[in-house]
């Protein structure tokens, strides 16, 4: 398989195999989205709004069900691992959350619309789940971290149920830990599980789980919950704006930041080369 085989954007329709997370999801989110192949992933092109009404339909069917927010790095990871383009393909959908793939796509048949930032989704879910009724549990990131972000949400948003909190160590669970951590979320019985882990840790846990879990829609939002908790500040918006988040991170964030953004701009200047080439 070589991932700079594929085009660097192209339309494609979205049929994924039924799965255990997607058992009877057609009825439910139909029309299925019609996907764009952006560096190897098959992008969902929707605005923030409709992803929003996207999210609330998985919900509302009671179906185990996740989606997923990539951007340049999980692009990079995809490419390099078959087992994450099976994640992928099993997602009810994929988001745009960065510029270079919403950038990526434009020439195409059909280009993203705009960036779907993850850590615009928390807290537009958490208004929804406060206006709904639904339970949150928020899995994941540093110690007090998940804590922190559900009492900033509830205060943000009133009447939302914040139904658990989990902060994991940092290291591979045991059997009998996983075990007690999927016995605690289900218990809560959220309608949404957040989690704040590493790229693909989160993507390859909520996939693995799904269907154990019970809960009608899962995430990964890394580190959103961060900015949820008044944690880490975000770039200003006219910086996110013209794309440049993330250079406000790696200014904020050097030693842990550069090796990855390193990384991930060869790999997209390597698919710019692909592309020039076509």
């Amino acid at each position: 398989y070589n991932p700079m085989s594929y085009p660097f954007s192209r339309t494609v329709m979205s049929n994924p195999p039924r799965t255990e997370c997607m058992s009877s999801l057609e009825e439910s989110v139909s029309p299925p989205v019609e996907t764009t192949d952006v560096l190897g992933l098959p992008i969902a092109p929707l605005t923030f709004d409709e992803s929003m009404e996207r999210i609330e339909r998985l919900i509302e069917a009671r179906e185990s069900s996740y989606f997923i927010t990539a951007n340049l790095n999980y692009a990079m990871l995809s490419a390099r691992d078959a087992h994450l383009r099976t994640i992928n393909r099993d997602a009810a959908f994929i988001l745009a959350d960065g510029m270079p793939l919403v950038w990526a796509s434009r020439g195409g048949s059909r280009p993203i619309p705009e960036r779907v930032a993850g850590s615009d989704l928390i807290f537009a879910i958490g208004e929804l789940a406060a206006r709904k009724d639904y339970g949150i549990f928020i899995f994941g990131g540093a110690p007090g971290v998940a804590e922190m972000a559900s009492r900033r949400l509830e205060e943000r948003y009133p009447g939302l149920r914040v139904v658990g909190t989990l902060s994991p160590p940092f290291r591979e669970f045991t059997v009998e830990e996983n075990a007690a951590i999927i016995e605690q979320i289900r218990a809560a019985r959220p309608d949404v599980l957040i989690l704040a882990f590493g790229q693909p840790k989160g993507e390859i846990w909520i996939h693995e789980h799904c269907r154990v879990l019970g809960v009608p829609l899962s995430t990964q939002l890394g580190a959103s919950i961060d900015f949820a908790a008044d944690r880490v500040r975000r770039a200003p918006r006219w910086i996110q704006r013209i794309g440049g988040e993330w250079v406000f991170r790696l200014a904020c964030e050097p030693r842990r930041l550069f090796t990855r953004y390193w990384a991930n701009g060869l790999f997209f200047l390597r698919a710019l080369l692909v592309k020039s080439r076509r």
